[in-house]
């Protein structure tokens, strides 16, 4: 295999590399170094053509690459200023949203945030089998457990994942719809039209990593969500679009106070049934800005 051909099967990979690293991280930057250590490892073979399975072998590599990151990541927050969330994945919607059959749930906030609840190993080991494919013999190479072990840990995972996923999702043109109302509520100041779209136990969560304003806590119900949104965009000259964030219908708005903020919004029956808007300037240095 010459050097472009190398290049070309690694590319070829890398947006499911990208994923797999960016499931279990919760950061598209660490997700960028894990895969990049990849390539750095594999173009660092003496001879790259004896991986007979080469897709499978960068899966592994990344995905031990991650679990290991995983550790460090978790007590830097531990030390983490306010509410962690997400570093949000972030591109244009798409013309036509009702063209996806459904949304993508490797990334949702609500599957990140699930996740955050887990064990490393049982992390991996939910993501890597249920969510990407893998069998739990691969998986077993991955977290350095028996494919028996691997087993037991997925199933522990898909109950606490069952548990927070919502039950009735969107389609993605539900999802898109519900956003555009609350977008219009929230640039009209309704309140009652806001507080309509969310569920009543609705939670908003804000991410500023004590860089920049953001909800100190998490704030829960109906009216006291709506109240705190509206005290954010009533009146003020903000510039707001869709774009897809992670994998759904969200919102990328920049301020007065020239502060970009983006908005991921998890949808149940109909209602918003949770608000995180991360503004700390630090995690969305990969956001396209308004246009």
């Amino acid at each position: 295999m010459t050097r472009e051909e190398l290049v070309r099967a690694f590319e070829a990979e890398r947006p499911r590399l990208r994923r797999i690293a960016y499931a279990t991280l919760g950061s598209v930057a660490e997700a960028e170094d894990c895969v990049q250590e990849a390539w750095l490892r594999l173009r660092a073979l003496d001879d790259p053509e004896e991986i007979r399975d080469l897709q499978g072998w960068l899966v592994r590599t990344v995905g031990r690459l991650a679990l290991d990151a995983l550790g460090s990541a978790r007590a830097r927050r531990e030390r983490y200023v306010g509410t962690w969330l997400p570093e949000p994945l972030v591109g244009e919607h798409e013309a036509d949203p009702a063209d996806r059959v459904t949304l993508d749930e490797s990334v949702s906030t609500a599957l990140l945030l699930v996740l955050e609840s887990l064990s490393p190993a049982e992390r991996a080991a939910f993501l890597l089998h249920d969510v990407f494919g893998m069998t739990f013999d691969e998986v077993a190479e991955v977290v350095g457990r028996s494919p028996v072990a691997v087993r037991q840990l997925a199933s522990r995972a898909r109950r606490h994942v069952a548990e927070g996923r919502p039950r009735f999702p969107p389609s993605p043109a539900e999802q898109r719809a519900l956003v555009s109302a609350f977008a219009a509520a929230c640039r009209r100041g309704d309140l009652d039209g806001l507080v309509a779209l969310l569920a009543p136990d609705v939670v908003c969560r804000g991410d500023g990593g004590g860089k920049v304003r953001a909800v100190p806590h998490e704030v829960r119900g109906a009216e006291p969500v709506a109240h705190l949104l509206l005290s954010f965009t009533r009146g003020a000259e903000i510039d707001m679009r869709f774009a897809t964030v992670n994998g759904a219908a969200g919102l990328v708005l920049r301020a007065p106070d020239d502060v970009l903020s983006v908005a991921s919004f998890t949808v149940d029956a109909g209602r918003v049934v949770a608000v995180d808007v991360v503004r700390n300037p630090d995690k969305l240095t990969y956001v396209p800005e308004p246009r």
